[in-house]
């Protein structure tokens, strides 16, 4: 279940990008979502009604949906309806293959990461690692794409987290753990 914030956020898109792609601005579709009586619905209430009321499609249901509950208090940033998530990013001087081994052989990441009681739940190869974190309860998901034919970028992606506070603990964890796999590549 969401919680309710303290502060409103505003839109991470502007109201000129909105209205060229769904024909209305945030302020119209927050006073849509107002009338229809979002701020007591379910995330997935609002999709719904936004599926059956307007003809915008499920990326837009999703982007409007997000936006409204950051707008009315009732979402976060980072926050999903199971847990917060975080994710960081890095583009390295080495090829795919090479950061992808480096994820996802264990011995490899020992090199680090350095973290013991992680269980690889899927690894698709030269595109993603997936990992239950050690808690047994959180994601770590790594995504690769390949740059050029000597630069890659590694998305960590964290999910599942309790609360804001762990979200920005671990945010910082990645970043500096994502440097130190930069550092032992380059």
């Amino acid at each position: 279940m969401l919680t309710t914030p303290k502060t409103k956020a505003a839109p991470r898109m502007s109201d000129e990008a909105v209205a060229a792609r769904t024909g209305k601005t945030w302020k119209q579709w927050f006073e849509i979502l107002k009338r229809a009586g979002a701020s007591k619905m379910s995330h997935q209430e609002i999709v719904g009604f936004l599926t059956a009321k307007h003809n915008v499609g499920p990326w837009w249901q999703q982007m409007i949906t997000v936006s409204y509950e950051r707008h009315a208090g009732l979402r976060r940033l980072n926050q999903k309806p199971n847990g917060y998530e975080i994710s960081v990013s890095r583009t390295l001087a080495v090829p795919l293959r090479s950061v992808y081994q480096a994820i996802s052989n264990e011995g490899r990441r020992d090199d680090w990461l350095r973290e013991e009681g992680l269980h690889l739940r899927k690894a698709t190869p030269n595109k993603s690692v997936r990992l239950t974190w050690k808690d047994g309860k959180t994601s770590v998901e790594f995504y690769l794409a390949q740059k050029s034919a000597a630069k890659t970028q590694v998305v960590a992606q964290h999910s599942k987290l309790p609360d804001a506070k762990a979200a920005a603990r671990m945010k910082t964890y990645w970043r500096e753990k994502l440097d130190r796999l930069q550092a032992s590549l380059e």
